[in-house]
């Protein structure tokens, strides 16, 4: 639950072992300079690292290029899918196999710096479970990007979770308390941030500025993000529905009083309403309302005929190093 105030927080000790998870899909261009500052970072932090990197299906040799690292660093552990299945279901994956005390989640883009873990790491420390990243400012984005993320945030919360924070990635620490709780989550559709959110462990924020990307190109363009936006509201939130249901009952409301007015003006009026503009439109919008309710519906019935299939999250091809010592 969240605290009412600072002082209902419990103080811990630094973590001993941090686990830093990177999802991975075609940053062959980004990975050499992730490494490089990662080498450089973990030398002024006090935890023991052990990074996890999930290759979802690499085809720009990301995966060779990995594993010559984890076989040159014992606390480089290597996770690679059988093909692409997600960033979500990737994180996930580390997720379940992190061993550390507490987890951090980035994206190997290295616009999230590695520089805010550390603050991340004192709010862990005056007893909260979930510290997430606050993107104060957005480098290298138009304006364009930049408000269609303010309001994509706006509208997951309204959506999705009270909650759940705006200007928010993934690019979070996490305690091993909440952590269990979310990777006992059976979800097949699987929104990360909505799930921490659910929770309801304490959680703060650190504000921080977003880095423009200087290497390869973004994984999520409008496209995807919408179609992300869009799975995440399907996969956690029953407010469609509720909102066709919402529709439904306006229209039919609207269309019984309309048949009282057309009536009442046949009877006492003596006019007979030709109608064909007025049945048109009547027409067109309760089967267009019809024809979404479908498809929302259906929607939700895909997702619960994928959850019976029981099929995994995804397929692992190898591991490296998890059977190390970090």
């Amino acid at each position: 639950m969240q605290p009412k105030t600072v002082s209902d927080l419990k103080p811990r000790e630094t973590p001993q072992l941090l686990s830093l998870i990177f999802p991975v899909f075609n940053e062959i261009q980004t990975l050499p300079h992730l490494r490089e500052a990662l080498e450089q970072w973990r030398t002024t932090i006090t935890p023991a690292l052990e990074i996890i990197l999930v290759d979802d299906g690499s085809s720009d040799g990301s995966l060779k290029y990995l594993e010559v690292w984890a076989q040159q660093d014992p606390s480089v552990r290597v996770l690679a899918f059988s093909r692409n299945f997600g960033h979500q279901v990737a994180v996930s994956a580390g997720m379940e196999r992190a061993s550390g005390d507490a987890v951090v989640i980035l994206d190997a883009d290295l616009q999230d710096p590695l520089e805010v873990i550390s603050e991340m790491i004192r709010r862990y420390e005056e007893g909260y479970e979930i510290v997430y990243g606050i993107r104060q400012e957005r480098e290298g984005e138009s304006v364009f990007k930049r408000a269609s993320a303010w309001a994509f945030y706006r509208f997951m919360r309204l959506m999705i979770h009270k909650d759940m924070p705006s200007d928010t990635g993934d690019f979070r620490l996490v305690s091993k308390a909440c952590l269990d709780v979310v990777n006992a989550m059976p979800e097949k559709d699987r929104f990360l941030r909505g799930m921490f959110a659910w929770t309801g462990f304490a959680q703060t924020g650190v504000a921080y500025t977003r880095h423009a990307r200087e290497h390869g190109s973004s994984k999520y363009p409008l496209f995807k993000m919408l179609r992300f936006a869009g799975n995440a509201v399907i996969s956690f939130s029953p407010l469609p529905i509720r909102c066709i249901s919402a529709a439904g009952t306006l229209t039919a409301c609207f269309g019984f009083f309309y048949g009282i007015y057309v009536i009442g003006q046949w009877y006492f009026i003596g006019d007979t309403v030709q109608g064909w503009p007025s049945l048109i439109v009547l027409i067109c919008l309760i089967g267009g309302m019809m024809l979404l309710g479908l498809g929302i519906v259906g929607e939700y019935v895909s997702r619960i005929y994928e959850s019976i299939q029981q099929r995994p999250n995804y397929v692992i091809k190898h591991t490296i190093n998890f059977d190390t010592q970090p």
